[in-house]
């Protein structure tokens, strides 16, 4: 693997990311050395099925060795290896796995799928375990993404505070300064999860209608908010500490109770406004303001929850393909850009991201 020594310059590198929402696998290639983006390459989708969907949900919130497990690993190991093996020309894989559990200052955090398995299946060195040592330096061991924020910030050449908004099953925000040259530089960033996001949205839906997603927004859009909900979720003690911070999937499970009595319409309208609500709140946390809001995830593209975040963030709220950057590949690449800096030695985390004490990398890498 002497393409991916540190004194040679960009690699392709392959990343794949399996997100909270659990709709399926995207993949994404990237050249770079670690540190600048050169190039985007090639992205491939592979969805769950309805079935592989219900073992791995069985599994949320589970640790190594308990019931399940093994089984939810076993469809993360699959689904990703055949996606991946649809690429060629890549010289490493960043691998996240699927997060089951995340209790940092508790038992840590619990990606499943074993990355060494997946190395001899693909015949390709496999960076994985990206979290675990973040979060034993002390750090949240998440989010992750924003080191390659702050590349994607100067790949498209911008200078002013930029906030890049990932709607997932959590949101997540980064404050990047493009004007830093390294993303660990102090002030470069800042990063943290804003609260629930589609998570709440898809569970709402699939309960009471048997659909994974309120499509477009649609049916959030026909509702009404209850304010008093809205009122109440932003007391939870999350809004009131510090970042960075992280969350899991079921950090705010009183949600849903707390819609139950609203019809799907008016409880689809309230859910959508509390994760507008959460970033609009986060966003208080910049250190200076921003000159607009670019959101990736699954989350851009209701056109409710683009329309409330617009309302309360008092700037312009856009797709990240504003700036010509695909918002459903964002964590794929992010993962493919930071295997390549695992592999290299450069951190992966920083105070400012995940609260860590220092810039640490992370990262098993395991060959085939």
């Amino acid at each position: 693997m002497a393409g991916t020594q540190a004194h040679l310059g960009p690699v392709w590198t392959l990343g794949a990311m399996s997100g909270t929402s659990l709709d399926g696998v995207d993949a994404a290639m990237v050249l770079t050395d670690g540190h600048q983006i050169v190039e985007f390459g090639p992205d491939a989708y592979r969805a769950y099925s309805h079935a592989e969907q219900d073992v791995v949900r069985a599994a949320f919130g589970c640790w190594p060795g308990d019931a399940g497990v093994d089984k939810a690993a076993e469809v993360v190991e699959t689904a990703h290896a055949e996606v991946l093996a649809r690429f060629s020309g890549a010289e490493v894989v960043g691998f996240h796995g699927q997060t089951l559990a995340h209790d940092p200052r508790g038992r840590g955090t619990h990606q499943a799928g074993n990355g060494a398995l997946l190395a001899q299946v693909l015949g390709l060195p496999v960076v994985w375990d990206f979290r675990s040592n973040d979060v034993q330096m002390g750090g949240q061991g998440a989010p992750l993404a924003p080191f390659f924020h702050h590349a994607c910030a100067r790949f498209a050449g911008l200078t002013d505070p930029v906030a890049f908004l990932n709607l997932g099953g959590v949101g997540n925000l980064t404050w990047v300064d493009p004007g830093c040259a390294r993303p660990d530089a102090p002030g470069a960033l800042l990063a943290f999860d804003t609260g629930p996001a589609n998570a709440p949205i898809n569970d709402l839906l699939l309960a009471r209608r048997g659909v994974a997603l309120d499509e477009g927004g649609a049916l959030a859009a026909s509702g009404q908010v209850d304010a008093a909900v809205v009122t109440a979720f932003l007391d939870h003690p999350y809004f009131f500490k510090m970042p960075p911070k992280s969350l899991d999937r079921n950090d705010f499970a009183g949600l849903l109770p707390a819609v139950a009595y609203l019809s799907d319409a008016d409880a689809a309208a309230t859910l959508t406004a509390c994760a507008a609500a959460a970033v609009a709140r986060g966003a208080e946390h910049f250190p200076r303001p921003v000159s607009r809001v670019l959101v990736c995830g699954g989350g851009r593209h209701n056109a409710a929850m683009m329309a409330a975040l617009s309302a309360q963030m008092g700037v312009a709220v856009e797709p990240v393909e504003a700036i010509g950057l695909n918002g459903d590949m964002l964590e794929a690449q992010a993962f493919a850009y930071l295997a390549v800096r695992v592999l290299r030695g450069l951190p992966t985390s920083a105070p400012g991201t995940t609260g860590v004490a220092a810039a640490v990398g992370g990262g098993r890498v395991s060959r085939p």
